[in-house]
């Protein structure tokens, strides 16, 4: 069989295999992953797929390009699906997928370089891809699974210290690579490390400080820290990726993995927010999911807009936006003449008078003076 015909052959069984871990995930209702029995059987089922399946068989299925499909494309997907839509579940739920998935990206970049036989390369992806669909697979929800019994319980008391501290060491490093020496002095060292050490690094750096701020912020409330870190792992998951395809030409290149190093920083600190920028101009649009993101973000304001000003307040100023999106060009959506509409309604709302404490009272303050008088 020509190379032609192999490589049609893998690109159809990838995309069979996304096919039906997008419908199932889709489709199914998802347990939480409370039934034992449903993992006991996916596991099974996975031990006969990965070692009984033929080699002949198991080298069209068990491909690289069929475990990045499923364990990161598909994902990197459904996570900005999950940032853009306005329900929060799903944020945390995907979130949980990415602190795992981020710890199995450091994984594989020890176990690629190890494994050479044909039939170990096929049971070692075949084994990455179960893993990866068994994390969001709706009847085992092991992402969630894991976090209920190990992560929340036993890493987030232990983890949320440590963030703590690792935040104050990154303010100071970020203060110390401000000057040029101490930054130059780095990366000459680094230059010089072999190119498999610089892999990891670069991982490391883009998993390790995210996966412990992921894990704290999971177990708040609070969804705008779940939010941000998870479009930050839906973003590194795509540099990732790039990384993965180009690193194999560039890699030997001086700079490549400075450049993923420095990428990652920009993606990674709040100071930057630089995830949210590629996730916004990027992502989005590649997805379609601007109109989705437009709804979330109206929604966003509307809760801040509630937290931070009193009932009346807010409902004068969702009647100026209202009003204002509702006009199609015409006077009354005139920026400035709303403006002027909602300082008109603000000087009619009461504003209760505070008493201070020195000089005159507020009886004093009604008495006319001989200012007043002239005016």
């Amino acid at each position: 069989m020509s190379d032609e015909n192999n490589i049609w052959i893998t690109v159809s069984c990838s995309a069979a295999v996304l096919a039906v871990a997008s419908l199932s995930y889709t489709r199914l209702e998802p347990n939480r992953g409370t039934d034992w029995k449903i993992h006991a059987a996916y596991l099974a089922i996975a031990i006969c797929s990965v070692v009984f399946i033929p080699e002949s068989i198991a080298s069209y299925i068990f491909t690289e390009l069929t475990v990045t499909l499923v364990g990161c494309v598909y994902p990197i997907y459904r996570a900005t699906k999950a940032v853009c839509t306005p329900d929060d579940d799903d944020d945390k739920e995907w979130l949980q997928f990415w602190m795992l998935g981020g710890v199995m990206f450091m994984l594989t970049t020890w176990v690629d370089d190890v494994i050479q036989a044909d039939k170990a390369n096929s049971v070692w992806l075949g084994s990455l891809l179960f893993a990866f669909f068994w994390l969001y697979f709706p009847l085992t929800c092991g992402a969630l699974l894991i976090y209920d019994n190990v992560t929340e319980p036993l890493l987030g008391p232990r983890l949320r210290p440590l963030q703590r501290k690792m935040n104050n060491f990154i303010t100071y490093l970020y203060q110390t690579l401000a000057n040029a020496v101490h930054l130059y002095l780095l990366w000459i060292i680094f230059m010089f490390l072999p190119a498999g050490l610089k892999r990891v690094i670069a991982i490391a750096i883009g998993t390790v400080y995210p996966f412990i701020c992921s894990v704290t912020a999971a177990a708040t409330d609070e969804i705008e820290d779940d939010t941000y870190w998870l479009t930050y792992w839906a973003v590194f998951g795509c540099l990732f990726l790039l990384m993965d395809l180009f690193e194999t030409w560039l890699g030997r290149i001086p700079g490549f993995y400075t450049l993923v190093i420095f990428t990652t920083i920009y993606l990674m600190l709040p100071m930057f927010r630089g995830a949210d920028k590629v996730f916004r101009k990027i992502l989005v649009p590649l997805a379609g999911l601007q109109e989705l993101l437009i709804l979330r973000d109206s929604i966003q304001i509307k809760k801040q807009m509630l937290k931070d000003l009193d009932p009346e307040r807010a409902r004068i100023v969702r009647k100026h936006i209202a009003k204002f999106f509702d006009g199609d060009g015409d006077h009354d959506a005139d920026p400035a003449v709303l403006k002027g509409e909602l300082m008109q309604s603000w000087s009619a709302i009461r504003i209760p008078k505070i008493k201070l404490p020195f000089g005159k009272s507020s009886k004093d303050d009604d008495t006319p003076t001989e200012t007043t008088n002239l005016v």
